[in-house]
């Protein structure tokens, strides 16, 4: 929702400024009513309908965006994608603008905790960790408060700089952020230390899920002992570097659980795991149920087509 209203509030407030400059209506699948996961409902405008050709077609994902994403709307995203209409994407719609093949070859971005599976499913599409991408007339956000760098963007290069750094001044907005601000805090903001061997070990370990690297390599890369390593992990974060790596690998495992149709087996390989026991005695024993559990009440959470 926020991804939302702050895209829609930023081009009422740039007709402020100077009037009749945009206009929009809401569309979805049958063309009455959207709920969205907050729980309030919007009324809509229009059906899935051809669109005028110089409409921009922006999409808002949500939670369930696998679901949300129908072959009625995958037909629509083609259709008007032959015709040359300009598509955007907030948040986790980037998945269902990837499931139409309209990425393919393209930068892009996708919320955070989306961005382990979405790789998974799209190989083809060069993913960023950027707030927001523009590659030719395919637009994408991180979700949240980046659909207002975008509109911003979009009405800098339609109205002005001027009237851009006036709209974000009306919705109190500071730090206009740009296409190569990333959207995630830095290592030291998350873990609310400034260590730069810290920060530099747990970039390392992020970067490297599928294939995890010992802690004495982790010391040597950052010029330290093991010792010192372990010191350092208890002293900042109270754990092991051991528990820390397995915690990332966990994490990134739930996410792929929770957002694709990945075998458990499959997944357990992609975070490191050398047997699915074992995935499923770490993964126990930190989020007290088992993968498959988790998949099934995940499953069960999915609310039905239309509700």
């Amino acid at each position: 929702m926020l991804s939302f209203a702050g895209a829609v509030d930023a081009l009422r407030i740039a007709n402020r400024m100077v009037p009749n400059s945009y206009e929009w209506v809401l569309a979805g699948e049958g063309g009455q009513e959207v709920t969205c996961s907050s729980g309030i409902s919007y009324k809509l405008d229009m059906d899935l309908v051809e669109v005028l050709r110089d409409d921009t077609v922006v999409l808002c994902g949500g939670t369930f965006v696998q679901e949300a994403t129908t072959k009625k709307l995958l037909s629509w995203i083609r259709r008007e994608a032959r015709r040359g209409i300009t598509i955007a994407a907030l948040c986790t719609a980037t998945y269902a603008v990837a499931r139409a093949g309209l990425l393919d070859g393209k930068r892009a971005t996708i919320h955070w905790e989306n961005q382990d599976s979405f790789q998974e499913e799209f190989e083809d599409v060069e993913l960023t960790k950027s707030v927001f991408v523009v590659d030719g007339n395919r637009m994408t956000t991180a979700g949240g408060t980046s659909s207002i760098d975008l509109m911003l963007k979009i009405i800098a290069t339609d109205l002005g700089e001027d009237v851009a750094n006036m709209v974000a001044d009306q919705q109190i907005y500071s730090s206009i952020r740009t296409d190569q601000d990333q959207q995630r805090l830095s290592i030291p903001t998350r873990i609310g230390v400034r260590h730069p061997k810290l920060s530099r070990v747990i970039q390392i370990m992020e970067a490297n899920v599928e294939e995890p690297i010992s802690p004495s390599l982790l010391a040597k890369d950052v010029g330290m002992s093991t010792r010192q390593l372990e010191r350092l992990f208890r002293r900042y974060l109270n754990r092991s570097p051991k528990r820390y790596y397995m915690e990332i690998r966990l994490q990134k495992a739930r996410n792929l659980l929770m957002q694709t149709d990945m075998s458990v087996i499959n997944v357990a390989l992609a975070c490191g795991f050398a047997s699915p026991s074992h995935f499923s005695k770490c993964y126990r024993a930190h989020y007290n149920t088992t993968p498959y559990r988790e998949r099934g009440s995940q499953a069960a959470r999915v609310p039905e087509a239309g509700s």
